[in-house]
């Protein structure tokens, strides 16, 4: 059996999440509400605006859901403003906003903004194989600081923002400042549908589900 993949569908790039998913190997479903919440095997949180997507989720009763989901260990990956609400701490976000959690981390909202508001940078990714990264960057948050349960696995190499943290894995949850589903390489995906698998592997009882 494939893992089932929930991708939230509040805002942000939702298709092509979805694509991506399903071409590694993943059946990918829309996420909207409790139910097909609690169907998933992961669930990615895709771009958009971070205190518009908090607005949304609690709109939509679905707040504490994904958050007692992920502190039951629930793999996660956030893009962008997904990654501003995986974060346990936000600096220069809202005096209101809070997060969902899951990564020791603190990220800066919109940290390329007055710097470079939107680029694209070639990176290199520890755990995915092969040439470098193509990373596309849109008003983007940074990691300004990581705590000793995340594992940093990318860094702006050059130029005005070189040596920012852009991606960051502790445990099941992956998250990059970046938007890998708008440019076709799918290995930042393909690690997130592995991850998932690891996980369901790592389930007592489990015996696999190719």
């Amino acid at each position: 059996m494939k893992p089932r993949i929930g991708v939230l569908a509040l805002q942000g790039d939702v298709r092509e999440h979805l694509r991506a998913l399903e071409e590694c190997g993943a059946v990918a479903v829309p996420v909207r509400r409790e139910s097909e919440l609690a169907d998933v095997d992961g669930l990615v949180i895709p771009g958009g605006e971070s205190t518009t997507i908090e607005k949304l989720l609690r709109a939509f009763d679905l707040w504490e859901p994904v958050r007692e989901r992920l502190r039951a260990g629930l793999p996660a990956y956030g893009s962008c403003a997904g990654m501003i609400l995986l974060a346990d701490h936000v600096v220069g976000g809202t005096a209101d906003q809070t997060t969902l959690g899951g990564l020791d981390i603190t990220v800066r909202r919109n940290a390329f903004g007055r710097q470079v508001d939107s680029f694209e940078s070639d990176l290199a990714f520890a755990g995915v194989d092969g040439e470098p990264v193509h990373a596309v960057f849109i008003r983007a948050p940074w990691v300004e600081d990581v705590g000793p349960g995340a594992q940093v696995l990318a860094a702006v190499g050059e130029g005005p923002a070189a040596g920012r943290i852009v991606a960051v894995r502790q445990g099941g949850v992956l998250a990059t400042s970046f938007h890998p589903e708008v440019t076709g390489d799918m290995r930042v995906h393909r690690l997130f549908v592995q991850i998932v698998r690891d996980a369901l592997d790592a389930e007592p009882g489990h015996h696999g589900k190719g």
